[in-house]
């Protein structure tokens, strides 16, 4: 079996000597273009066999069979040129006046998307190693399933590109607690490279899709939602690997839509997300909200977005920050209003460095349905593997660690890692909604406030000390 893994490596080498590609983001960037026109491609191939009056969105003159599929074709400044000023502009133009989806989706794709490339001759050298991957072959697709995840997890620590990507451990754990079968409308309104919508389309295939038919009604039912270009073309190309064959993935900002625009239509029966926080929203989004629940913090924007695409017991799972489970003000009326509409079952605390290096705060998994108001919130605190301080790049959040979880969610009692709390205490205090592990602030607050006193006495004395020795040392220096 070819190692795919050695390909994408070489690859990445190779990319490294032309002048044009600079860092990992940007040879992300140009080595997903070409996978992607590589793919479809393939896959229009597969298509035409099948279906004899199937045409390619792509004019022929441009697909990758005409360009790149022969290794002793177009090269140096011929092939750099054609890509530059033939393969971009067309592809950025395609006509999509006939309502053709996948034309349109792909016109989406390169309408974003740059050639950082500038030597020829290295483009084809990479072009020759990526047609030693055949996407039609099942193996190849299901290796370069596995590589697709390397590359985006290199993505996440490529600098600003791992809001992204939402570790597997918890898109596999969220979605099969969720459990969304065929027929139900799935949405991911920040979708990034795809992770909660192939996560949903594996556990759909896996439990109920039985032939064509079936794989019609899942393509139609899965909905992602990506604002930056990156991800978008990611996202796409992920889908097309797991065999939807014309994603349903919008180039958008989901934000950016008229709240009271959002009717029964558009209702979804389960929302999978990782929506990105931390961020301020782009100027005058929040206006599309209503005057009790604008803010510029993106994460709240979005759960009150979620909660409306939401149908009468529809269920969600999604990623919040510390952040949108506290606070006062709009933060406070938008937890108020989550908890009055949707029963907030379950909320996972985990560790601060799950989504490292991307991010140290701390994240929560809520689990919640819409319909019928919250009366009581059960919590578990997730704790890091024996022997562990943090996860890291290296050492990621693994699935086994939710085993305990599993076995306690069906049978709920309080232990040292889960506690129950009333919708009433949550109403006294505002329905702040970061509650700490009853169980281990015990242990933690042994000092009485006498003792509280002289260490930080101490402490204050050693900075004395210190500051005193600093100017001794200056002054004789």
């Amino acid at each position: 079996m070819k190692n795919i893994g050695n390909i994408i490596k070489t690859l990445q080498n190779i990319m490294r000597k032309d002048p044009g590609v600079s860092g990992d983001a940007q040879r992300i960037e140009q080595l997903g273009w070409m996978i992607s026109l590589k793919i479809l491609d393939d896959k229009d191939q597969e298509l035409e066999l099948l279906n004899e009056n199937y045409t390619s969105p792509i004019p022929e003159n441009i697909q990758w069979r005409a360009w790149a599929a022969d290794d002793e074709g177009m090269t140096g400044i011929e092939l750099q040129e054609f890509i530059d000023n033939t393969l971009f502009p067309a592809l950025k133009n395609l006509d999509v006046s006939n309502g053709n989806k996948r034309t349109l989706i792909v016109r989406e794709i390169f309408s974003g998307t740059n050639n950082y490339m500038k030597n020829g001759t290295i483009i084809r050298q990479v072009v020759n190693k990526l047609n030693e991957i055949d996407f039609n072959s099942s193996e190849d697709r299901h290796v370069f399933g596995d590589i697709y995840e390397t590359i985006l997890k290199d993505l996440q620590s490529a600098g600003n590109y791992g809001e992204f990507y939402t570790p597997r451990a918890l898109t596999e754990f969220m979605t099969e607690m969720i459990n969304p079968r065929l027929n139900e409308k799935v949405l991911d309104p920040a979708c990034g490279t795809g992770g909660f919508l192939t996560c949903a389309i594996e556990n759909i295939r896996k439990r109920d899709v039985k032939g064509v038919e079936d794989l019609k009604t899942l393509e139609a039912t899965i909905h992602g939602m990506e604002l930056k270009p990156l991800p978008f073309m990611l996202c796409v190309t992920n889908l097309i690997l797991h065999d939807i064959e014309v994603p349903n993935v919008d180039y958008t900002d989901s934000l950016n839509r008229e709240y009271t625009s959002i009717s029964q239509k558009d209702r979804v029966d389960v929302i999978l997300a990782n929506p990105p926080f931390g961020a301020s929203v782009s100027d005058g989004v929040e206006t599309n909200f209503p005057q009790n629940y604008r803010t510029t913090e993106s994460a709240d924007l979005f759960l009150v977005l979620m909660i409306r695409y939401l149908k009468e017991n529809g269920r969600a799972a999604i990623v919040l920050p510390d952040g949108s489970l506290t606070g006062d003000g709009v933060k406070q009326r938008i937890r108020q209003h989550f908890l009055e509409t949707c029963n907030l079952h379950t909320i996972v605390r985990l560790p601060n460095s799950v989504f490292q290096p991307y991010a140290s705060v701390a994240t929560n998994l809520l689990f919640f349905e819409k319909g019928k108001p919250t009366n009581e919130i059960w919590y578990w605190e997730h704790k890091l593997p024996e022997g562990m301080k943090a996860y890291s790049k290296t050492k990621t959040i693994q699935k086994s660690e939710f085993e305990n979880l599993r076995q306690w969610w069906t049978d709920r009692e309080a232990n040292a890692q889960a506690w129950k709390v009333t919708i009433e205490d949550l109403q006294k205090n505002g329905f702040n909604l970061d509650i700490k592990n009853p169980h281990i602030a015990e242990v933690e607050h042994t000092f009485s406030s006498a003792e509280l006193l002289d260490l930080l006495h101490n402490s204050f004395k050693k900075s004395d000390d210190l500051l005193e020795q600093l100017k001794s040392e200056l002054n004789h220096g």
